[in-house]
């Protein structure tokens, strides 16, 4: 399911109109952006958490050259699905 399509269900199962949908997906997307940006966690009881790591810097194999390289340390988005999220 790509965004548009998103967008589409949401309406369907709100009766929204497509546009206030969009509206509301992008200011949900906006607003976990913003959260996790000041390294907040976004807790969807029952959907999942969204929070922010850091990764250490690491030393890596360039796979072509054969050369180490330094890859640098960086933060990382990871989810973690609620129990009620399981499909089964």
């Amino acid at each position: 399911m790509n965004k548009s399509e998103l967008i589409n269900a949401m309406s369907a199962k709100s009766g929204l109109s497509r546009a206030i949908a969009k509206e509301a997906l992008n200011a949900f997307i906006a607003s976990v952006y913003d959260a996790m940006k000041e390294g907040d966690k976004v807790s969807l009881v029952g959907f999942g958490t969204f929070s922010v790591s850091e990764r250490a810097a690491r030393k890596g194999v360039n796979p072509v050259t054969k050369e180490y390289i330094e890859i640098p340390a960086k933060k990382v988005v990871k989810f973690k699905p609620g129990a009620e999220l399981s499909l089964d």
